[in-house]
């Protein structure tokens, strides 16, 4: 193989300043800004999920003032988890190297699995505070999730991270901070399609069309299930982390796929188990059956 003739064929990658406003010491960068964006709209979008009383069948159990108070906790469970995961499923030594590290998010290191379940927990305790089934939150916030991880994954192609095996397709890149610096799967953009605007129509659907959010699980387990197959999926396009690789020898199972793989089968028993909730009455925790 030619590398240099390889190399030329690429497309050109686009030259994005990866920090869209600089004032002083302060900047505003496209990364952070994906993580305001996804949590900002998607929580207009829940409040007007919990106003509309069709979706439901009814009343909502779940109050559009609910919804304002849980976005200091989600954003604080995105946050923490995110961190905390990326800290605990890929990259352990480098931390317990150097501790004070897991503060510097501005350097960079989020995992979506951890930002998942430190959001999960935000939400059971939540949902236990305010008296009605975790299970109603958790379909709300599924339904708009992937606008923020969308987002995010364009983020990570603007800032040239995260990107693709080496390949020869016609839309392969040269990535800026690649060292080989051989053309590549833009597989950022992969994701931000698949799990970001593919995921979050399909669960417009579900919820819009389908009516799902009147059997609580449903929503989640399509969510949970959806974003696992679809990063299952682009993880066979994604470099592996360079600190971890390919796992036990085999040249294509990564950690995405171990985190990811379980995902679909969660999902797959969640949409299996839901059940329209009954009408007629207020729902509580306690009488909708954790």
């Amino acid at each position: 193989m030619d590398t240099a003739l390889f190399t030329q064929a690429a497309m050109a990658f686009p030259d994005i300043d990866p920090v869209l406003i600089q004032i002083g010491p302060v900047a505003i960068r496209w990364y952070s800004l994906g993580y305001i964006v996804g949590i900002v709209a998607g929580w207009l979008l829940a409040r007007r999920m919990v106003d509309n009383e069709r979706l439901w069948g009814g009343p909502s159990p779940i109050k559009p003032v609910d919804i304002d108070d849980f976005l200091l906790w989600a954003t604080v469970g995105i946050i923490v988890g995110g961190r905390l995961g990326f800290v605990l499923f890929y990259d352990l030594g480098t931390y317990i190297e150097n501790p004070l590290a897991i503060f510097e998010v501005w350097r960079g290191g989020m995992s979506f699995h951890g930002g998942l379940i430190g959001t999960t927990v935000a939400m059971v305790l939540f949902a236990r505070s305010r008296g009605f089934d975790p299970w109603r939150l958790f379909d709300v916030i599924a339904a708009v999730a992937p606008i923020g991880i969308g987002l995010v994954r364009v983020a990570n192609f603007i800032n040239a991270e995260l990107y693709g095996r080496v390949s020869d397709v016609p839309w392969a890149m040269v990535f800026p901070t690649d060292p080989t610096q051989l053309p590549r799967h833009p597989s950022q953009l992969y994701e931000a399609f698949l799990e970001g605007l593919v995921l979050f129509i399909v669960l417009r659907i579900a919820t819009h069309r389908w009516l799902k959010l009147k059997s609580p699980r449903f929503v989640t387990g399509l969510f949970i299930g959806g974003y696992g197959l679809a990063r299952t999926f682009v993880e066979f396009f994604r470099e592996p982390d360079p600190q971890l690789g390919f796992l036990l020898g085999t040249g294509w199972l990564t950690m995405g796929m171990v985190l990811s793989i379980p995902m679909v089968l969660l999902g797959i028993a969640l949409i299996a188990t839901a059940r329209p909730a009954p009408a007629g009455k207020p729902e509580t925790e306690t009488e909708a059956g954790r």
